[in-house]
């Protein structure tokens, strides 16, 4: 076989790889000089999710809803889609929203127990949560202790917006309240501000590795002062398709009640969510920051809001010059006395904002203050409370990153969801679906307007005659950004539990460019 074979099989094969389903087209050499032509948006055709271990509390019980939207231009027939639990090799070193662990899980050693993590989960040895149909949910309750991580892979139909959420019942303890996230997909390079490493806070990263091969991660805390000082220099290994929860503590001897970890792989790619258990105001998940950027939104406070607390970090050489607004139901205002904020580069900036929306809900915008030179990139996280003295609970709204065509929560209830969308610049038109319950109904659509600088909170829409948890998706079809978080909400003992989760958009597609014959490709030199 000659070299110019050789070159023709391998540009074939090159061009296949980079447009997927794209074909090769001919054409004259003027056609190869021409501009790409703009590339043609197609359904994803596998996604990956990892849930992180629930809790280890006896008094705990666990709700796993996943979800596909009913997609055009996918096939209706070919696809699968579950989730199965990862290994836990430092098993007795969780304990989050229980009574705490000892142990640091560092390097994935063994923990004293062992074993735990290597049960089935929910449903034994077959996938959880198998999706037999796009558009209506699945569902599964756990109350074991024992609940692993899970691993999930969707392909074919179940692909383009598969979303699953976690939600956690923790009745008593120091760990007490409502928890929830979504399943996140699988990373090199997470931002998590708003951690803390104070001796009333227990924070837990959670681990997961979804591959074959062994992961490197490193982690590094940054406080006000800039970086703390670790213990340790050394990587945390996180074994093949197993997950490591690592407390926040033992990686530096520092304390401070605001922070920011950033979590980077060496080698491979992992899930990445942290578990925040306050002694006094109960516990949550935070979820990673949207990618650093000069214009943050974070939408969603709730209108009862006691308590806010702003946490960002400028990961950059630069420092930032940011200008703090409030989009309320009717405009956008500067909160008094926070009408700027300067981020030091490298250090961690938290200021309390106190009941900020003032009995209406609204979305912090943050922008760049006047001035000369480029904007500074940050992330950020608020730490939002509800109600007071020892019937307090907590949440966490990342900085979240604008729904370009689709999202979804997956776990909606009867009562107690509402769903907030920010429109932090021109005016946009969403369109919002309820899907079947997961017990039957039927999807139900609404249309809204979002004015440009203001906040919308509603109840979402239900479905037709169904039962069970049932799913949300917010779709854009117009106008500029949009930005959401869907909050669930339940009492329990006189104490307002609840949960907000972002609602970035779901990537369900991705652009494939036209592919053009280029004959000089073919050249022997």
């Amino acid at each position: 076989m000659n070299r110019t074979t050789l070159s023709l099989i391998g540009a074939a094969t090159a061009l296949a790889a980079v447009t997927g389903v794209a074909a090769l087209t001919g054409g004259s050499s003027d056609d190869a000089d021409a501009s790409a032509k703009a590339a043609t948006r197609l359904p994803v055709q596998r996604s990956t999710l990892l849930c992180p271990t629930p809790s280890s509390s006896d008094v705990s019980s666990t709700t796993y809803t996943a979800y596909t939207p009913k997609r055009d231009g996918v096939d209706a027939k070919d696809g699968t889609a579950g989730l199965l639990p990862a290994q836990n090799p430092a098993d007795d070193t969780t304990d989050p929203g229980g009574d705490g662990g000892k142990d640091d899980g560092k390097n994935g050693k063994d923990g004293k127990d062992g074993g735990k993590g290597g049960q089935a989960a929910p449903g034994g040895d077959k996938p959880v949560l198998p999706l037999k149909e796009p558009g209506k949910p699945v569902t599964t309750e756990e109350s074991s202790a024992d609940a692993p991580a899970l691993i999930g892979t969707a392909d074919g139909r179940f692909a383009p917006g598969w979303t699953v959420q976690q939600t956690t019942t923790i009745d008593a303890g120091s760990g007490r309240g409502l928890l929830g996230t979504a399943c996140t997909a699988p990373d090199t390079d997470f931002w998590f501000p708003g951690v803390s490493t104070d001796r009333n806070r227990q924070d837990f990263v959670h681990l997961t590795n979804p591959d074959d091969a062994a992961a490197e991660v490193d982690l590094k805390l940054y406080g006000p002062s800039g970086r703390l000082k670790p213990s340790t220099d050394e990587a945390i290994t996180v074994p093949p398709r197993s997950t490591v929860p690592i407390l926040l503590s033992t990686l530096t001897d520092q304390r401070t009640a605001g922070a920011s970890l950033h979590v980077t792989t060496r080698t491979g790619r992992i899930g990445a969510a942290v578990q925040a258990v306050d002694q006094k105001a109960g516990s949550d998940w935070l979820p990673a920051s949207a990618v650093p950027s000069t214009s943050v939104a974070i939408p969603g406070i709730p209108k009862d809001a006691t308590s806010a607390r702003l946490i960002v970090f400028a990961p950059g050489s630069d420092d930032a010059d940011l200008k703090v607004r409030l989009a309320g139901p009717n405009n956008a205002i500067t909160p008094a006395g926070h009408e700027s904020l300067h981020v030091k580069s490298g250090m961690t900036t938290a200021i309390d904002l106190g009941d900020v929306t003032k009995g209406e809900p609204g979305s912090l915008l943050l922008t760049p203050e006047g001035g000369e030179g480029p904007a500074t990139p940050v992330v950020a996280a608020l730490q939002v409370t509800r109600g007071k003295g020892s019937d307090q609970e907590t949440a966490f709204i990342p900085a979240t990153g604008a729904i370009e065509r689709g999202a979804t929560a997956a776990d909606n209830r009867s009562k107690g969801s509402t769903l907030s969308l920010v429109a932090p610049r021109a005016s946009a038109k969403v369109r919002i679906t309820a899907s079947a319950g997961a017990e039957g109904g039927s999807p139900v659509s609404k249309t809204y307007e979002i004015k440009g600088g203001t906040t919308k909170a509603l109840e979402p829409p239900r479905p037709a005659s169904g039962k069970g948890p049932y799913a949300v998706t917010v779709e854009r079809l117009s106008g500029g950004p949009v930005h959401a978080s869907r909050m669930l909400a339940l009492t329990e003992g006189g104490v307002p539990m609840f949960t907000i989760q972002s609602l970035p958009d779901d990537r369900g597609t991705v652009a494939v460019p036209e592919a053009g014959q280029d004959l000089s490709l073919l050249n022997d030199d």
